[in-house]
């Protein structure tokens, strides 16, 4: 429970990061908006061309792998982009300064290539657990699917600061997974605790709002005898859970600045240096 407290406090600290810097959200809004642009480019055509209906009887062909980690490649460059520009926009923060949004560009533009070589590795790495996860259920086993698992989950821990490192050092893929482990090692738990904390704490209230709005649209569709309130809250349920994953996704890239801030420098600037220390005791 104490490490739970603590971890919250810091996502609470967070929390003030934004209430200062609320155009922070704008890197999140455009990498959502990109993303999707980029996933119906990757659909339509699958489509059009019967792509899934090959799938569905043969398995993914080769053909099918190159297509799946062009789209890796693409979601992975436009993400990460954005992540770095929203980290170093928060570094600055952390620093004393005043970010703007046209800073985070700035930070991430001049780190492009270091950008791009990360996301390329992590395409890489990404759809070789898929086919190894694939070819698993393919042969009736789940030895693959299990190790693929794993994997991923160490990589996920491993690679934790990597985009922190893109945003500060602008250290090439290879070197920035290998200076992201080494910070790690000094702040274990942090991710666990605050990533959890965070998930958590956005999990309940996305629940409970949803009930919430969910239950107050049928019961004035019954009480009214009209499905047109039904439709207006279920139009506010949708503008509300695509709010809160904006608000989660900004919050969890300034806690990851704020792990990397701590674990490389000692401090964080607005965060209490003894609350970082101790929820990374877990």
């Amino acid at each position: 429970m104490d490490h739970i407290r603590r971890s919250w406090a810091i996502a609470l600290a967070s929390l003030e990061v934004l209430k200062k810097d609320k155009e922070l959200m704008i890197f999140p809004i455009i990498s959502s908006i990109v993303v999707i642009i980029v996933t119906i480019g990757f659909i339509l055509p699958a489509l059009l061309g019967n792509f899934m209906d090959s799938f569905a009887e043969t398995g993914i062909p080769l053909f099918g792998y190159v297509i799946l980690f062009l789209f890796y490649l693409a979601q992975y460059s436009v993400v990460f982009f954005c992540n770095t520009a929203l980290v170093g926009a928060v570094m600055i923060r952390l620093r004393g300064g005043d970010p703007t949004v046209k800073d985070g560009f700035r930070i991430a533009f001049s780190h492009l290539g270091p950008i791009l070589g990360w996301a390329l590795l992590s395409a890489t790495v990404g759809i070789l657990l898929h086919m190894l996860t694939d070819q698993s259920r393919r042969g009736g086993r789940g030895f693959g699917a299990l190790v693929s698992s794993l994997f991923g989950a160490a990589w996920n821990i491993v690679t934790f600061l990597v985009v922190p490192v893109l945003a500060v050092e602008g250290l090439g893929p290879v070197k920035a997974v290998q200076r992201s482990w080494e910070l790690l090692k000094r702040s274990w738990g942090e991710q666990i605790a605050g990533t959890i904390t965070i998930g958590l704490a956005f999990g309940l209230i996305a629940i409970f709002g949803t009930l919430l709005l969910a239950g107050l649209g049928v019961g004035i569709s019954l009480l009214l005898d009209s499905y047109i309130p039904g439709i207006i809250l279920g139009i506010v349920l949708l503008l509300f859970v695509i709010g809160l994953n904006l608000v989660q996704s900004t919050l969890s890239g300034i806690f990851t600045a704020a792990v990397y801030a701590y674990a490389a420098d000692g401090k964080v600037g607005l965060f209490e240096e003894s609350l970082i220390q101790n929820a990374m005791q877990v």
